[in-house]
């Protein structure tokens, strides 16, 4: 089973995706499910690996050196939207957040990570 999330935009240091998140990525609570924060940290990050992806040259990689999410609200199912943005970058860092909200427009959580530059030999 994969996640099925779809871009929304991707370039100059953005990215947005969407994701219809049912019931099966959901945990029973007592106003309803709740969909799984492993599954919501896995959207906001993905989020900011496509707005890191949009700033690299040519030969350049990533990998996430450090990801903190906040979680603000329980995350129901339905359609999610996460906005990843760069926050900076520098020689051989890029620092990205991203945020997540509900169809109505509610802020869910947020994250934000440090990526570390390497180019495609693994310097």
């Amino acid at each position: 089973m994969t996640l099925g999330y779809r871009g929304v935009e991707q370039g100059d240091g953005v990215s947005v995706i969407e994701w219809d998140a049912t019931v099966d990525y959901c945990f029973p609570g007592s106003s309803g499910p709740i969909v799984h924060g492993g599954l919501v940290t896995t959207i906001l990050d993905t989020a900011m690996g496509g707005a890191c992806h949009s700033v690299l040259g040519d030969g350049e990689t990533f990998l996430t050196a450090d990801l903190h999410a906040e979680f603000f609200r329980p995350t129901r199912p339905g359609t999610l939207r996460a906005e990843g943005r760069v926050v900076q970058r520098t020689k051989r860092t890029v620092f990205c957040s991203a945020d997540l909200r509900d169809a109505e427009g509610t802020h869910l959580a947020s994250a934000c990570c440090t990526q570390v530059l390497r180019s495609e030999t693994g310097d």
